[in-house]
């Protein structure tokens, strides 16, 4: 019996550590997103997160959102939303999302490596989209500042 009683508090423990681990790693935390670059054979396409709209995507040791609207409170064209999360792994320099949920339902159940650098209050991360069913294969590089 006190085995399993040890066995159980290690194993608590050892996720304890593990989570920790991931806790320390400087992408944790709320990031405003100020530039996205899409890059689709030799098409790129720069996009300016500042003007007349917002993002945020917020990350944890085990999971994110993002939430993006638009600042005229969707009263003319310009009119956008969008939120979406689900389950992340971060390992290194490493970020691995499993978007579950996103209103863009055919988003959903995709899984998208990252490569991640912080700098100081900057967050730049870069990797490949792909949606067969949609037809989507870009490489996205997006540009965050650290929301304080």
């Amino acid at each position: 019996m006190k085995n399993l009683f040890l066995g159980i508090y290690l194993g608590f423990l050892s996720l304890g550590c593990t989570s920790q681990a991931q806790e320390a790693s400087p992408i944790v935390g709320t990031w405003q997103l100020v530039s996205g670059t899409t890059i689709k054979d030799k098409d790129t396409t720069l996009t300016d997160y500042t003007k007349g709209q917002e993002m945020i995507k917020i990350i944890t040791p085990t999971h994110f959102s993002f939430l993006r609207h638009d600042l005229n409170h969707g009263k003319d064209s310009t009119a956008t939303y969008s939120a979406g999360g689900g389950r992340v792994k971060i390992e290194g320099n490493q970020y691995k999302e499993y978007l579950d949920y996103f209103n863009v339902r055919e988003w959903e159940g995709g899984e998208f490596e990252f490569d991640f650098q912080v700098k100081n209050d900057t967050l730049i991360i870069q990797g490949i989209e792909k949606v067969e069913k949609l037809g989507v294969n870009h490489i996205n590089i997006e540009k965050y500042i650290k929301v304080k």
